[in-house]
This record gives C-alpha cells, structure tokens and sequence, in this order.
C-alpha cells in the first residue's frame, strides 16, 4: 500500500508564498517522477510542476517563474514553493506519484488526497 500525505496549504494574500510538501510512504521500490497537479470547480485537473529522479522538472505555464518544484529522495518527498501568488492560483493542489512498488511490479500513478491553497485580494 501506497500513500501520498500532503501539507502546507492555506490561506495566503495576494503576492505572498506557500510552501507544500508531500510525503510518499508503503511499499515503495522507486519513484519516477513526482509533482503536482491542482483542480477548480467544473475544470479539468492541470499540471502545475513534475521533477523527475534525475532532477529535471516541467511547469504549467501559468506558474513558470513564480513556482519551484524540489524532491528529497532520500525522504521520498516533494515540495513545491509558490511564490507571488495570485487569486487564480485558488485551487486544491494534489501531489502525484509515478511509484513501483516492488521490483517486480510495473510502475503505477498515485493520488494525494489534495489541500487547498486560497488566495486573497
């Protein structure tokens, strides 16, 4: 069994910074790549930022240059610093996983169960 537990969402005002962080734990063999996605009522989920093993990383457009996306492998973590946050960036942020959980298991997506990030005028 895997879990993803995510934290550090909130309210924050306009311009300000978030950190959240995302823990994976269970059965875990190796993790690819790790990121977030985040969702609004009536929209489709989208990516905000992905960081693969190696340490590369793609963003959302919409967050290029104000979000920083960052892992610890050691700890099976990954972090997303949000900063110069706008009102449009109001969603819940889910964590996700590309995770194989033995060495003989094909690779698999996990889900956070997601936190929301409000941002005030």
């Amino acid at each position: 069994q895997v879990q993803l537990v995510e934290s550090g969402g909130g309210l924050v005002q306009v311009g300000g910074s978030l950190r959240l962080s995302c823990a994976a734990s269970g059965s875990i063999f190796s993790i690819d790549n790790m990121g977030w996605y985040r969702q609004t009522p009536g929209k489709q989920r989208e990516l905000v930022a992905r960081i693969y093993s190696g340490g590369s990383a793609n963003y959302g457009e919409a967050v290029w240059e104000r979000f920083t996306v960052s892992r610890d492998n050691t700890k099976n973590t990954v972090f997303l610093q949000m900063n110069m946050l706008k009102p449009e960036d109001t969603a819940v942020y889910y964590c996700n996983a590309a995770i194989r959980p033995t060495s003989s298991s094909a690779t698999f997506r996990y889900w956070g169960q997601g936190t929301q990030v409000t941002v005030s005028t």
